[in-house]
């Protein structure tokens, strides 16, 4: 696992060519109440989903914003967990988040979201996730997780060699 994450963090932290930037989120849509937050990327960015056998989310956190990011994490996993769909089950089963020890890039806090392995073709998306699980109105979720990502990076892999064998 150790090998893993330090693989995933030489990717994360290599010049960005070797990873796609998600696009910046649109402007809140001109039919917007005012006062009313405006979606997440995670709403407004394209689905999520892993062709690959294993992917990665890089969430690049604004570290004053890391505790509001963990407490989506926590409802992210309530979510999964609570979930009787068997597609969601078998997303949970695969999906671990970690958390860098070494600050990123701009001083952000990395966290990891590794999925080992994926259910190919199935979206990943957070905030898709919560509002399919959740009980209540989930839109503050959504304005914590807009505030606090600073950047995210999704990455298909594919194994070259497993040294463990």
């Amino acid at each position: 696992m150790r090998v893993v994450f330090a693989a995933l963090l030489a990717i994360v932290l290599a010049p960005p060519l070797v990873a796609q930037q998600q696009p910046a989120p649109p402007a809140a849509p001109a039919g917007a109440q005012k006062g009313e937050p405006a979606p997440p990327p995670a709403v407004t960015s394209s689905v999520r989903t892993f062709t690959a056998p294993m992917g990665i989310i890089m969430n690049a956190v604004r570290p004053e914003r890391a505790s509001d990011f963990e407490k989506v994490v926590a409802y992210l996993q309530t979510a999964l967990s609570a979930s009787t769909d068997a597609t969601v089950r078998a997303q949970a089963q695969g999906w671990r988040v970690l958390k860098a020890s070494e600050p990123g890039p701009n001083g952000t806090v990395l966290y990891v979201f590794l999925f080992d392995p994926v259910v190919k073709d199935t979206d990943y998306t957070p905030s898709a996730i919560l509002a399919e699980g959740a009980l209540e109105d989930v839109r503050p979720l959504y304005k914590a997780l807009s505030d606090a990502l600073a950047s995210l990076t999704i990455l298909n892999l594919s194994l070259v060699s497993d040294f463990s064998k």
